[in-house]
């Protein structure tokens, strides 16, 4: 009998499961489709903070989230022998005009408060940044040394890798045994709907390409609302759209097209680059647009952890950290911000 059921084995599924081993709990995973089937089998792996000014919830749980990210992906790649492609390399964001400049500056000064000397947020020259630093309209981008990068698909293969050592298996199928986490992702908002009656969150399409370039080891980019995320094994992530209405969840077309038209005029470096993967999935949004943690709201003792849309890998070591405090040991240190009712 376990300890613990976690139904979905996406990056929150996995991540708490592995938090909840490493604290000695029997733990089983199911999902029928298997580890990292829905939006957390993309390609993107983009950590990256929000703007370090008007201060919230939602802005210092994904802080700590980051700053707990190297120590938790280094433990598991050190027990599981898979490397998640984890590197806190920074972010290079163009700035585009004199007001977007000065506002910059003064969010350098907020960052040295909010981000507490752990990192930081600095307006930088680009002559200063080398070749793979993106043109620039006033000649200055931001460089931010908190983002990091991963390669989800390595993440959840390092999570499983992990959690086999363990003794933890992701199953198809199985009973319900000791406390309960569904993070089943948009089927799991998408029930949720339909329980209540109303929307309570939905899915949101994104398509992204895989390009096999060699970076190295550099900054990713955020340039013309692109993200450009350099992989260790020597490719280049470009994403993503955002598409609320979509006929086809998995199949890619003229809209990631255009992704990569921008992104070679973004950074002409890029041109002639072979496109090696083109990726689409449907991502979870819950309706307060923040993480869904805490008892589940159709299944009385049971919990849930959802909706991690776009900043799910970075939300996801202090969201397995406090649902891990709630399950095993009834402590609950959840932000209001992300209880279920605020979606219902």
């Amino acid at each position: 009998m376990a300890d613990v059921t976690i139904r979905g084995a996406g990056i929150f599924g996995l991540s708490i499961a592995w938090i909840c081993a490493r604290r000695g709990a029997k733990v089983q995973v199911l999902d029928p489709f298997g580890p990292g089937s829905g939006s957390s089998g993309g390609l993107v792996g983009a950590l990256a903070p929000h703007v370090p000014e008007n201060w919230n919830a939602k802005k210092a749980f994904q802080f700590d989230s980051l700053i707990m990210a190297e120590g938790f992906w280094k433990d598991v790649e050190a027990v599981g022998g898979v490397s998640p492609g984890y590197g806190r390399l920074g972010r290079l964001q163009p700035i585009a005009d004199e007001r977007i400049l000065e506002l910059t500056h003064r969010r350098s000064e907020t960052a040295k408060d909010l981000w507490q000397g752990k990192a930081e947020w600095r307006v930088r020259p680009v002559s200063e940044m080398g070749g793979w630093c993106p043109p620039s309209p006033t000649g200055y981008v931001i460089h931010d040394t908190l983002s990091a990068r991963m390669h989800p698909r390595q993440a959840c293969t390092a999570l499983v890798a992990a959690l086999q050592t363990m003794g933890v298996s992701v199953t198809a199928s199985g009973g319900d045994s000791g406390q309960v986490i569904h993070a089943t992702g948009v089927a799991g908002l998408l029930e949720l709907s339909e329980g209540k009656g109303k929307t309570v969150g939905n899915g949101v399409k994104g398509q992204a390409a895989l390009l096999r370039f060699d970076a190295g080891e550099v900054p990713q980019l955020f340039a013309d609302a692109l993200h450009f995320i350099p992989h260790s094994n020597g490719t280049l992530a470009i994403g993503s759209t955002s598409e609320r209405d979509y006929d086809a969840p998995d199949t890619t077309d003229e809209q990631l097209d255009d992704v990569l038209d921008r992104a070679v005029r973004a950074l002409p470096l890029l041109h002639g680059a072979e496109v090696i993967e083109r990726w689409a999935g449907v991502r979870p949004r819950a309706k307060s647009r923040a993480p869904m943690l805490g008892p589940h709201p159709l299944f009385p003792g049971h919990f849930i952890a959802n909706g991690g849309f776009k900043i799910g890998f970075g939300m996801a070591p202090k969201v397995a950290q406090v649902m891990a405090n709630l399950v095993l040991e009834g402590r609950d240190e959840i932000p209001d911000d992300f209880r279920p009712e605020k979606s219902l």
